[in-house]
């Protein structure tokens, strides 16, 4: 094995971590919750054809593979003549990935939350939508965290896929490396690598915040 092959490559696969795995990541998860939040609402609506629209969507995302929704979007729309350049098109197809996955995850937090909470919002002279604002949302944040935590680190891994449509991040630059030199195994070992301590940090992270939410639980 190479080591100093391994050793000038740490470099460049880290740097590709900081400045494209980890903004991809970040963009595409606050986007796709931003979405997933508006999904779920329209799921809980009483409106049918609201709720309609927001269960196609979810069942269409959940349904296809993640790698499928890129080349869609990267590939597929400019036959539509819509053409995007590569990291638009990784944000835009993670985040309605993220969308529809953490959506159900939102919907099962906010109806997790007992009924009489929304009984007591509006005891207090609260419409729907303070109460959900200031009751409902806060009680169901505190659920959501353990499973929205599981979503944000699988995408840190998912967001190696860009590299197929010319992203420049982490994996991108360690299959440069490999290509050129031949060490595939070496690399690629590498890459996996900092991938593990990325999601060993967040993992570290979310047990952090579980600790302190759970304070504010009656036990």
């Amino acid at each position: 094995m190479n080591w100093d092959l391994i050793w000038s490559s740490f470099g460049p696969i880290v740097t590709g971590a900081i400045t494209g795995t980890i903004p991809l990541t970040l963009a595409s998860f606050v986007i796709g919750l931003a979405l997933a939040l508006l999904v779920a609402l329209m799921r809980l609506s009483r409106n049918a054809v609201v709720s309609g629209v927001a269960r196609f969507y979810v069942s269409v995302i959940r349904g296809t593979p993640l790698l499928v929704q890129l080349f869609v979007i990267f590939y597929g729309l400019p036959s539509l003549g819509v053409k995007l350049d590569p990291w638009p098109s990784a944000i835009i197809a993670f985040s309605l990935n993220v969308g529809g996955y953490a959506a159900e995850v939102i919907r099962a937090a906010i109806l997790s939350v007992p009924k009489g909470q929304w009984e007591a919002g509006h005891t207090i002279g609260m419409s729907r939508g303070q109460s959900l604002r200031r009751i409902i949302l806060p009680q169901a944040a505190r659920v959501s965290v353990p499973p929205l935590s599981n979503t944000f680190i699988s995408l840190v891994k998912d967001t190696s896929l860009a590299s197929l449509i010319l992203v420049t991040e982490l994996f991108r630059n360690a299959q440069q490396i490999a290509a050129f030199s031949q060490e595939f195994m070496a690399l690629y070992l590498e890459a996996a690598l900092v991938y593990w301590v990325i999601c060993l940090a967040l993992s570290s992270g979310q047990s952090v915040l579980e600790r302190r939410l759970d304070r504010y639980v009656a036990h």
